[in-house]
């Protein structure tokens, strides 16, 4: 009599996990990661209409390492600037206070809750799309004259469920059990990363635009959103734009010029060609962050 084999397939591995993130994220005390301390002050002092650059100055000087960080970014080929900056009080002067607090927001982040042992390759690339995201938010707002680092906060945040449902996955895990192979993973985290991320905004008290972006930026759920910033609508098309730049081809084109969003937001081929043109210099600022 041949023997029936007790190895749970993919599938059935997939859904007692499924069973389980289900469970957590229905649990009012959910362990979920916290905010980086810089970057929540950076996000208190970005509201506060009293800060200036040297406060921002002062805030970063504290965290070395993001100082560092910030200092390399601001030298970087992707804001060319004009002879090495030095200190931050010279790239609060050369990128601008708004645009310096988005960096340092950014990096803290993605050295807090983008990180996840041995799946470094797959968080990375979930990176790389937040950024790319977050940048290209930035060009559509600024196209339909709304506000360009609202944008770029909603775009980087909007999937920041993915790694939630990863982290909350692997807490779960016993000591014996071995880590999930990635093509069981992937599923779950699509399904499950809005929910996730509607949390973890919550928890972090993020601005009102930034949680509706990440609950609403679909395409079935932008016409939903009520914020007068238009984050949901703008990141759904950033979100495309983000997925195609990262790994274009013709009929990816194709079917990007005729996304409903695009009518939506009253854009024009020209729009979309303008956009379009950012391609590689939208990857060359993702590169230098993510060294």
């Amino acid at each position: 009599m041949a023997l029936t084999s007790t190895v749970p397939t993919q599938q059935e591995e997939r859904e007692a996990l499924r069973t389980r993130l289900t469970i957590q994220l229905e649990q009012e005390a959910l362990d979920l990661p916290l905010l980086p301390v810089v970057a929540n002050q950076v996000l208190q002092l970005s509201g506060d209409p009293n800060a200036d650059a040297n406060k921002f100055s002062a805030l970063i000087q504290q965290d070395q390492a993001l100082a560092g960080q910030i200092l390399r970014i601001a030298n970087s080929a992707a804001y060319l600037p004009r002879s090495p900056i030095v200190s931050l009080q010279q790239a609060v002067s050369w990128l601008g206070m708004n645009m310096l607090a988005g960096l340092a927001f950014s990096v803290s982040v993605q050295s807090g809750v983008f990180t996840v042992k041995g799946y470094e390759k797959e968080i990375r690339s979930m990176w790389a799309h937040a950024l790319a995201t977050g940048l290209y938010g930035k060009e559509i707002a600024r196209r339909i004259r709304h506000n360009v680092e609202n944008a770029f906060l909603c775009g980087l945040l909007h999937t920041i469920g993915k790694p939630v449902v990863l982290h909350l996955i692997l807490k779960s895990q016993s000591n014996q059990d071995s880590p999930p192979p990635w093509t069981v993973l992937e599923p779950l985290i699509q399904d499950c990363h809005i929910s996730a991320g509607t949390k973890l905004a919550e928890a972090w008290q993020l601005p009102h635009p930034v949680q509706e972006a990440i609950q609403l930026y679909p395409d079935d759920t932008y016409q939903l959103a009520t914020s007068p910033t238009k984050g949901a609508i703008i990141t759904c098309l950033a979100d495309h734009f983000a997925s195609y730049g990262l790994a274009p081809s013709s009929s990816d084109e194709e079917a990007l010029r005729a996304l409903p969003v695009i009518q939506d937001l009253n854009f024009y081929p020209d729009d979309i060609d303008a956009l379009l043109e950012l391609r590689e210099g939208i990857q060359q600022s993702v590169e230098t962050f993510l060294v």
